[in-house]
């Protein structure tokens, strides 16, 4: 349990996208949470940046066969390539700058 001091989560994750920019698979590895959660918290992230001098830049998600990126959410982790339909996809990247 966190104590009164201690950051959130979501907190600990800005701080660490403010120096590395990562993947949602990263985020959660690294902050033992599912991706599906990681993605969750970057949404969350992004809106509560709209306030501050910062932004959530995001590198989309790209199909590694035919270098598709124009999907419709840059923050989800799409299954297949809507173009070849492939199952080769990059996640999409995130840093808070």
């Amino acid at each position: 349990m966190q104590g009164v001091d201690e950051p959130t989560t979501r907190e600990r994750i800005t701080d660490q996208l403010r120096s590395e920019a990562l993947r949602a698979s990263a985020i959660a590895s690294e902050f033992d949470i599912t991706t599906d959660q990681a993605l969750s918290h970057v949404r969350h992230i992004a809106r509560s940046l709209d306030a501050a001098d910062e932004q959530l830049l995001v590198a989309p998600p790209e199909c590694r066969d035919c270098g598709f990126s124009a999907f419709d959410d840059p923050v989800n982790r799409p299954s297949r390539c809507p173009d070849c339909k492939s199952e080769a996809v990059e996640e999409p990247a995130f840093r808070v700058d």
